[in-house]
């Protein structure tokens, strides 16, 4: 058969295409169509791709090295302003040229959280074998959703899976996909149970007829009180609405507690409920605490509830070298949410949701003769979308592929070890000093804290025990960050203890040391103090 002719070859008969342009003549048209296709990734253009795509990396190499802080302080407005003035009707003449622009409205501006005074939220630095696999995919472009989309690709991301199993110790009936994020896995592994919950109560002759509205009026979920907020949002979206979700107390040391969920479970199944899931967390966002998996495993099993581990964050001490324990519990799982973005240093977005029994997943099955025929899972054609909520997908398991092939797993473990270190160290360091408060002992590499210093005095400076008020320390912990972010010079987060604003670090950059952190404690320090100053200067209330 021969190959079909290249379009500036082929004949273009004007009265066919004259009415798909308005606007323009004939010629100008198809010498547009022309110009366009060198812009298409193919044969042809390889040269162009290598020579472009160099340009892009040595833009973004070029400013990392000009960067010496992990953002710039610039406001919403500003960037709105310059960002409007754009007029994406007119593209630019070249590459060279959108790059220039690019680096005033985004690259000068961006948050860079390779930065050692990164230290807000679980954005991790990013692996260089996993920036050449995004390189790779991004051109390659498969598709995820079928074998005829994607082939070795299906294969690799399906070997990651298992290996991501084995690691947890799920079993041999283990199976699952890679999702866009721990919020897509935590509403796959609850639809899924919500299924399995609801295929259980149409057993029952007393359900015969009844909508799937009505047995939704039934399903609980229980879920610690530190939790990730997308457990009620799922539970929302799948149609249970947020007090379908039942939180549950925490100890002292944010874990959820054993006996306050086995006393919940109880009084829901008194009054007629149906436990449909427990959620332990493995790292919670706030404190990285891991709850007590297999004691809660335990109760799910004794009420038939789903066991769903959110281990979005803890999920990379599968790999790790001395904290791997942590995560025992898993392997009672009926699944678990693994982010590979926060703690195997990949670049967004790359997670998985995985489950024990492969089973599980034709809850979320549905068949389409014009995609995945149900003739082809009959043929064991290994069509993703088969147990997937998305269907078009990126190859995003490559990332990690490439990483684990070039660095391997132990290197990963150590890098977020390092994290988990400097975490204890520093959080050593805020509970002897006089200034700030210590929320909790680190248990992954999250600290939560907030300044509170000693009252000022007109003669003596401080008085001897007296500590600025709670509510004086509530005014001024956000405005302490707000402040630092505007600085440009660092990035913190921010959370609410018992109604209480502390500050928050979030540690992931293994190459960070005891020092850059200090740092960041003294600019917290000094503008907390510079802060105080100015607001007994003006009469405010401290």
């Amino acid at each position: 058969m021969p190959l079909l002719p290249r379009v500036d070859e082929m004949y273009v008969d004007e009265n066919q295409v004259s009415h798909l342009l308005p606007g323009q003549d004939f010629g100008s048209r198809v010498e547009l169509a022309l110009a366009a296709t060198n812009h298409l990734f193919n044969t042809r253009n390889s040269a162009r791709y290598v020579a472009q795509v160099l340009q892009g990396v040595n833009a973004v190499a070029t400013k990392l090295d000009r960067t010496t802080r992990p953002f710039t302080g610039v406001g919403p407005a500003e960037m709105k302003a310059r960002i409007g003035a754009v007029d994406l009707d007119r593209p630019l003449p070249d590459t060279a040229a959108a790059l220039e622009e690019l680096e005033s409205v985004y690259l000068r501006d961006a948050i860079y959280f390779h930065d050692a005074k990164y230290a807000a939220h679980l954005n991790c630095p990013v692996v260089i074998p996993a920036l050449v696999g995004e390189a790779i995919l991004s051109a390659v472009n498969s598709s995820m959703d079928t074998w005829d989309q994607s082939a070795g690709a299906t294969t690799i991301e399906r070997r990651l899976i298992d290996w991501a199993a084995e690691r947890l110790r799920l079993g041999d009936a283990a199976d699952g996909v890679f999702t866009s994020g721990g919020s897509q896995s935590n509403l796959q592994a609850l639809l899924i149970a919500r299924n399995h919950a609801v295929a259980g109560l149409r057993q029952d002759p007393d359900n015969t007829g009844l909508r799937l509205p009505a047995l939704l009026e039934q399903l609980r979920i229980f879920t610690s009180a530190d939790s990730h907020f997308t457990i009620q949002k799922s539970a929302s979206m799948l149609g249970l609405g947020f007090d379908a979700v039942i939180s549950i107390p925490c100890a002292a040391d944010h874990r959820m507690d054993p006996a306050a969920l086995a006393e919940a479970m109880a009084e829901t199944h008194d009054a007629g409920l149906v436990p449909m899931a427990v959620v332990a967390t493995a790292g919670t966002t706030d404190f990285g605490a891991v709850d007590p998996l297999a004691d809660l495993a335990a109760l799910a099993r004794a009420y038939g509830a789903w066991f769903h581990i959110d281990a979005a964050y803890g999920g990379g001490l599968m790999v790790s070298g001395r904290y791997r324990h942590l995560l025992d519990g898993t392997r009672l799982a009926d699944s678990v949410t693994v982010d590979f973005h926060k703690t195997f240093f990949q670049p967004v977005s790359s997670s998985a949701l995985l489950v024990r029994d492969r089973s599980m997943l034709q809850h979320v099955t549905y068949y389409a003769d014009y995609l995945n025929p149900e003739s082809a899972a009959l043929a064991e054609i290994p069509n993703q979308v088969d147990k997937s909520i998305q269907t078009t997908r990126r190859f995003d398991a490559l990332k990690l592929w490439l990483t684990l092939r070039i660095m391997g797993a132990d290197a990963i473990g150590a890098l977020f070890d390092e994290a988990i270190d400097l975490a204890a160290r520093v959080g050593s360091v805020l509970a002897a000093d006089d200034d700030f408060d210590l929320a909790a002992e680190p248990q992954l590499s999250t600290l939560v804290f907030r300044y509170r210093p000693g009252r000022p005095s007109a003669s003596t400076g401080h008085v001897a025990g007296e500590r600025l008020s709670e509510d004086a320390a509530d005014t001024l912990n956000p405005a302490i960050r707000a402040a630092v972010f505007a600085s440009g010079q660092a990035v913190v987060a921010g959370t609410r203890v018992a109604g209480r604003h502390y500050l928050k670090f979030t540690l992931l950059n293994a190459e960070a040391t005891l020092g850059d952190i200090n740092e960041i404690v003294e600019l917290l320090r000094s503008t907390g103090a510079q802060l105080l100053a100015n607001a007994r200067t003006t009469g405010a209330s401290a």
